[in-house]
């Protein structure tokens, strides 16, 4: 029996990461499986847990008030050492490319465990931006073992850092199983949070979500999209504007002093995982600087403007599910007038088939490790 150890810390990560956990447990004479988390965020990776109702075997509670990169990871390497040595698993599972990741592999790499990175080959090839999660995806490659690709482009990436390529399996992403499953819990539970939205939200009009976090985007860029986004508000009372909006003050000042007085852009608090899938159901258009959501929307039929410069998943671009227009102000308001007032040309992005997976991601990555 092969003993699995699938670790994680953040809320994109449990998302991507507990279908895996499921699939491993559809076999139990094969694979002995345990999750581990870091909770490099708390709350928000709690309301996944609970959502998937899962209980992690370890918990190692690392959020702290005020930490850092340089605690976070000290603490991350010296914490998993105690759960490497007592579970001893043949595999462990990060993914991405969060500290916790990075942090996660290099003590499974000192523990001589074999690592196994799920979304591994996205690339910037800009160690700065993001940061740091460019370079901690670029860390784990060394590291890892196998590289469970989701894109050919990805793959791409990967040979040409020199990784053999017989340790590389493209298999979609994860997050795809993910959001299939959630999209059809979500019609069977009501929960307060998803009623409020209900009653929050004028569903008659065109519902434009938008979410924005990145480090990279702080301050000229916050203020520009906020600028994008009042313009909008203001041409299209058609629409209402969503905004569940970033605890980080650096996020929270600039979209509160310039929206919370607009009448037609609704300033929430951030969401649950199901309250979030529901809403993208509901949603007629995304603006975001999330990775995830530029792979989920396009399951979902939803158009994505990626408000940052360049994205690490290119797929998307190419395919034109998503359409790449930074921080500028000029490019989010004209690329979302074009969306709401061209049919044609919003109905074609809808239709465009999703580049990142069809949902059999786990089952892909499990036949993997089953032959190797």
């Amino acid at each position: 029996m092969k003993k699995i150890l699938i670790t994680f810390g953040t809320r994109p990560e449990a998302i991507k990461m507990l279908p895996l956990f499921q699939e491993f447990n559809k076999y139990p004479d094969l694979f002995q499986t345990k999750i581990c988390v870091t909770a490099q965020h708390r709350e928000m990776l709690d309301q996944v847990l609970d959502f998937f109702e899962v209980q992690p075997d370890f918990d190692l509670n690392l959020m702290k008030p005020g930490q850092n990169l340089h605690s976070l990871t000290a603490n991350i390497i010296l914490s998993l050492k105690t759960v490497l040595e007592e579970f001893k698993p043949d595999y462990m599972f990060v993914h991405g490319d969060t500290t916790t990741s990075m942090a996660a592999a290099l003590a499974g790499f000192y523990s001589g465990v074999k690592i196994c990175h799920v979304e591994a080959g996205l690339r910037t090839f800009n160690i700065h931006s993001p940061f740091p999660e460019e370079m901690n995806r670029q860390i784990t490659a060394r590291i890892a073992t196998y590289h469970f690709a989701p894109t050919e482009n990805s793959k791409r990436n990967l040979i040409k850092e020199n990784i053999n390529e017989s340790t590389i399996s493209v298999t979609g992403n994860t997050v795809i199983d993910a959001l299939l499953h959630s999209v059809e819990k979500v019609k069977h539970i009501n929960n307060s949070e998803i009623l409020n939205l209900k009653e929050l939200i004028n569903l008659n009009k065109k519902i434009i979500l938008v979410t924005g976090h990145r480090r990279e985007n702080h301050g000229e860029g916050f203020i520009q999209i906020c600028q994008a986004l009042k313009t909008i508000a203001e041409r299209h009372h058609e629409v209402e504007i969503i905004y569940p909006v970033h605890l980080n003050p650096n996020v929270q000042k600039p979209v509160y002093e310039m929206l919370s007085h607009m009448d037609n852009i609704k300033l929430i608090n951030p969401l649950s995982y199901p309250s979030f899938v529901w809403l993208m159901n509901q949603s007629y258009l995304i603006l975001t600087d999330s990775g995830g959501i530029q792979e989920e929307a396009p399951s979902l039929g939803k158009p994505v403007l990626v408000l940052r410069e360049v994205t690490e998943r290119p797929e998307a671009v190419e395919q034109g599910t998503v359409i790449l227009v930074g921080t500028n102000y000029e490019s989010i308001v004209k690329k979302t007038n074009l969306l709401l007032s061209n049919n044609h040309y919003y109905k074609r992005m809808t239709r465009i088939q999703n580049p990142y997976g069809d949902g059999n991601a786990c089952s892909r990555i499990i036949e993997f490790i089953l032959k190797n």
